[in-house]
């Protein structure tokens, strides 16, 4: 199990956002870390696959997500995270690591054997140090932003 940081001021917690407010800071995080640098509209934060998903968020002591990410099941032994999005107040404090930690769980829990992920240039070094390796060059996102293709066998 991954233990929060202490931020000193208040606990936060691990949780899947169920309620209302839960869930619109959540997609909130989503849009202003993923989307609104790139001038995308709200909304461009989701797709799809959000029911059918898991969804785990940091959540600070005033109720506003912290970190945020997402996993679905591509077949029965494969998973993939999305939209990891960690707000930049709090970047390098652990609460990614939190985040993905947990979706590795609930990825074992599944029976899932093997995470695959995009992830943006910036962000290779922090999945790598969380075992994951560059398979192969994935999407280009908004005019530019690079996407590697990585993977970690559960």
């Amino acid at each position: 199990m991954h233990t929060p940081p202490d931020f000193g001021s208040g606990a936060i917690a691990l949780i899947e956002p169920t309620t209302e407010a839960d869930l619109a800071s959540y997609f909130d995080l989503r849009w202003r870390v993923l989307r609104e640098p790139w001038q995308q509209p709200p909304g461009s934060e989701r797709d799809d696959r959000e029911n059918e998903s898991i969804h785990l968020m940091v959540r600070a002591p005033n109720g506003d997500a912290f970190a945020a990410g997402r996993l679905h099941l591509n077949s029965p032994t494969e998973a993939q995270v999305r939209f990891m999005a960690v707000d930049p107040k709090v970047q390098s404090r652990g609460l990614g690591s939190l985040v993905l930690g947990g979706l590795e769980e609930r990825a074992r829990d599944a029976g899932a054997r093997r995470l695959i992920l995009n992830a943006r240039a910036s962000a290779l070094r922090f999945y790598e140090k969380h075992g994951y390796r560059v398979e192969a060059p994935a999407e280009r996102l908004f005019h530019g932003v690079d996407h590697w293709r990585m993977s970690k066998d559960l």
